[in-house]
């Protein structure tokens, strides 16, 4: 069963070139290729299309959000949980 990931670089290659190295030491190429795919899928279930510069800037806010929640979680501790539960 295909999924929204499957051959989403094609064509986006240059924009996964791009946030590997500018988060590189942050995020693994994986992850970059990941948020890549989501963002995508996003621009075109939402405007119908995905050029992209657009996915290009929601994947770097992806990544970027991804970064300040692994900061955080290192700050407060290895065992710490993302959850809301007091």
């Amino acid at each position: 069963m295909a999924h929204h990931g499957d051959n989403a670089m094609t064509g986006y290659e240059d924009v996964g070139d791009r946030l590997s190295a500018e988060f590189a030491g942050v995020h693994g190429p994986e992850t970059v290729a990941r948020c890549v795919a989501a963002a995508r899928y996003g621009a075109e279930e939402v405007t119908g299309g995905a050029a992209p510069d657009l996915v290009e800037r929601i994947a770097r806010k992806h990544l970027q959000v991804l970064a300040v929640v692994a900061a955080e979680k290192r700050r407060q501790g290895s065992g710490a949980s993302l959850d809301n539960a007091p």
